[in-house]
């Protein structure tokens, strides 16, 4: 496990507080967003995340309960290069259902989702892996096979951060209880063989 003192944030959130059973509560500003251009023609670049070294072979995992309900609501790994160059992932409610996916960004936004309604009310894990030129996306609830999510670049000499975000484009008042972050070593192959 990473302690939470380890990262740093981007964008300081509007309340965090640490539970008894060592999570972390995380209030994101009222309507925050990471987003650039794409359809919606603005940029929005003001997200909560606790970000910390994300080298080259390594994975980051970052566990939340998904009982966020309200239009846009988000939280995942932020994997952060600079405000133009950034890949988020994670559970977003959009058009009533929760919806896995990402946002892959170099200079402007593209968005992917898949609906997930059966995963209201778990734990999520959402796993980001950096190998060579590569970030893989996986997600999952407890109990339950990694599903792919997305194959993104990442050019393997660049420095990144890496971390739990959330977001609240929609309104105010969104706390998503942060259960665990974890680092460890880039997965070992795309594709398993078990």
């Amino acid at each position: 496990m990473v302690d939470w003192d380890e990262g740093r944030w981007l964008h300081p959130p509007v309340r965090v507080e640490r539970t008894d059973d060592g999570g972390l509560l995380v209030e994101p500003g009222a309507e925050s967003d990471l987003w650039r251009h794409t359809g919606y023609g603005f940029v929005h670049d003001d997200g909560s995340a606790l970000l910390a070294g994300f080298p080259v072979d390594t994975a980051v995992e970052v566990t939340f309960v998904l009982d966020y309900t309200a239009q846009f609501d988000q939280a995942g790994v932020l994997v952060r290069v600079d405000e133009r160059n950034w890949v988020k992932a994670g559970v977003e409610i959009s058009d009533g259902l929760p919806q896995v996916g990402a946002v892959v960004t170099r200079e402007v936004s593209d968005w992917s989702v898949a609906p997930v309604p059966d995963w209201s009310g778990h734990e999520v894990t959402v796993r980001v892996s950096r190998d060579g030129d590569a970030l893989t996306v996986r997600a999952r609830t407890a109990g339950t096979p990694w599903r792919l999510v997305r194959l993104a670049p990442l050019a393997p000499d660049v420095v990144a951060l890496a971390g739990p975000f959330c977001c609240s484009p929609s309104r105010g008042g969104l706390t998503v209880r942060f259960t665990g972050w974890r680092q460890g070593p880039a997965d070992p192959a795309l594709h398993p063989t078990d």
